[in-house]
């Protein structure tokens, strides 16, 4: 009887169920960022997260943390400690709203403008060639999957 299995050493992988190899396509792509977000905060000093934040606060300077944790899809109370080391390390100011005195509003320092202006070895960069060179259908499609995904794994309410 023939195994099913390749060989040792050989770059053939088990055939696996569709639900098994979109997992391990997602844990890919984890694994991905997670290694590219190190290697950015080697080179920069911050994650590829921070980064992020860093670069959404710099789209729209004088947004308040709850209005990025919205765009984030995330708990303000997540945020609140990434946005707390990013002014600690000088890349984010606070400052009051002049029409709310309750909020804040996120404004970049020269620091947090430095890094939002990175543009090589960023994991923005990837996404950009890779969607440079991939369809619009396909674009709208992965985007609707993640997006599915995403509130699949929200718990129930």
């Amino acid at each position: 009887m023939a195994s099913t299995r390749p060989e040792p050493g050989t770059p053939e992988r088990l055939p696996l169920n569709p639900r098994l190899e979109f997992m391990r396509l997602l844990w890919a792509v984890d694994h991905a960022l997670q290694s590219a977000s190190k290697r950015l905060e080697s080179r920069a000093g911050v994650t590829g997260p921070q980064r992020l934040v860093l670069r959404i606060v710099g789209c729209f300077p004088d947004i308040s943390a709850g209005e990025l944790a919205e765009v984030l899809v995330t708990h303000p109370s997540t945020l609140s400690g990434v946005l707390k080391r990013l002014e600690t390390r000088g890349y984010v100011e606070r400052k009051p709203d002049p029409n709310d005195a309750r909020r804040a509003q996120l404004k970049l320092t020269k620091k947090g403008r430095s890094i939002d202006h990175l543009r090589a070895g960023t994991v923005e960069s990837a996404i950009q060639r890779l969607l440079a060179r991939s369809s619009e259908p396909d674009i709208a499609a992965a985007g609707r999957v993640l997006q599915a995904l995403a509130a699949e794994l929200e718990p129930r309410r």
